[in-house]
């Protein structure tokens, strides 16, 4: 993996762990403010608290993700969800080569 891609990578897990953990430990306010606010927001949203964590959150489920791609567990190069279409030069066990 190169580094464009790992930050692109690292950037699409951060995005989706935000929303693991922007509602966590939210509660809602008791009564409906005065001004006319959303009774729905959050009272203390921690938001400070939570990027950190979604931060933390990312850069491990990063390693673990750069992990099984440099180990060749998972590759998009070999095995049976290669691609060998057009173009290809892949030549798969127990598949004939493409002419």
């Amino acid at each position: 993996m190169g580094w464009f891609t790992g930050v692109i990578v690292y950037l699409l897990i951060w995005w989706t762990a935000l929303f693991i953990v922007l509602p966590i430990g939210t509660k809602p306010v008791d009564l409906p403010p005065e001004d006319g606010g959303w009774r729905g927001a959050p009272e203390k949203p921690l938001l400070l608290r939570k990027l950190a964590g979604t931060t933390i959150l990312a850069a491990i489920l990063w390693l673990g993700v750069f992990a099984v791609m440099e180990s060749g567990w998972v590759s998009f190069r070999d095995g049976w969800w290669a691609y060998t279409g057009p173009g290809s030069s892949a030549v798969l066990p127990g598949r004939p080569a493409q002419n």
